[in-house]
């Protein structure tokens, strides 16, 4: 099927259609306006099958890759250039064809407790009620507070929020960066945070996929890359890869920068006894992945493996 020619003067973006995608898109939008001058900047809103199907955990229904599909399509058939994503949400692989142009600066990487009533997760009630699909925020949870009622929550994050503000949950947990991209700061009641809590793989930092190979994209995306950023989700990713971790799968990971290098934390638990596997190391800025890897192999060795073949 011929496909008609891109002009190259104009850049379209395949976006979800929530709220907080539409924000990651204009926010990406309004950079790429700012580095190429005259470049006609387009949103093309679509909706994926992660977004249709609510009323089920999205492990059960296929994982992150859901989020992605509709919006590969639309680039391969060249509705859309590039696709905006939460980067947490992008599978540790990428179906060939595609590949990531640019990941932005991270934004706040924690995890949030939202509560109407409560400051925070050491004080809620016995047998308080709280949801997350998060099978990675079960397992932190569930080793923490053990007597905790751990309720499904999908949806978007007003959904969610809604939900939460109806009574249906003692206290909900989301991503600090989505909140903050809102302007629903406020509704933060306290943040989860490492080293005593890992978020997932890249939370809080925003990856544009493209077309593998499309050297006019890969251009106009190079001002967009953000190197740090860049170098710790690599290892945070790797970390991910090499556990061959998906949505059905706990794991949390977190890499920050120091004087000697990058300092990666993975962590693999169990959502149902809330058992939680524990590695670190350090390795050198230039080679993230390997440090990735180190860790991963760290966590196999101290039982990991038996947590993943559940999942």
């Amino acid at each position: 099927m011929a496909h008609p020619p891109t002009d190259p003067r104009s850049l379209k973006i395949a976006t979800r259609q929530s709220a907080l995608a539409l924000w990651q898109a204009d926010h990406v939008a309004a950079r790429l306006r700012h580095a190429h001058p005259g470049l006609a900047v387009e949103l093309v809103p679509m909706t994926t099958r992660g977004d249709q199907v609510i009323d089920r955990p999205l492990a059960e229904i296929g994982g992150k890759g859901l989020f992605l599909k509709e919006l590969e399509v639309a680039m391969l058939e060249r509705r859309a250039d590039i696709a905006v994503h939460s980067f947490k949400d992008v599978p540790a692989e990428l179906d060939a064809g595609f590949a990531i142009g640019a990941v932005l600066e991270r934004a706040d990487p924690a995890d949030a407790f939202v509560s109407v009533r409560h400051a925070r997760l050491d004080t809620l009630p016995q047998s308080a009620k709280v949801g997350t699909s998060s099978l990675r925020r079960q397992a932190q949870l569930r080793a923490l507070r053990p007597d905790l009622q751990l309720l499904d929550l999908r949806g978007n994050v007003n959904t969610r929020l809604a939900k939460l503000d109806a009574g249906d949950y003692d206290a909900i947990v989301l991503a600090c960066a989505g909140l903050d991209r809102l302007g629903l700061s406020a509704r933060i009641r306290s943040r989860l945070q490492a080293p005593d809590w890992l978020p997932a793989a890249a939370q809080g930092a925003v990856a544009v996929e493209m077309r593998a190979g499309d050297a006019r994209i890969a251009e106009l995306l190079a001002p967009l890359n953000d190197a740090d950023t860049l170098r710790c989700v690599s290892a945070e990713r790797a970390m991910t890869r090499r556990l061959e971790g998906s949505c059905q799968v706990p794991i949390a990971a977190f890499c920050v920068e120091t004087e000697r290098g990058l300092l990666l934390r993975g962590l693999v638990g169990d959502a149902a006894t809330g058992k939680l596997i524990r590695a670190e190391a350090e390795g050198a800025r230039a080679a993230p992945e390997s440090l990735g890897r180190v860790v991963a192999q760290r966590l196999l060795e101290l039982g990991a493996g038996e947590i993943l073949q559940k999942h």
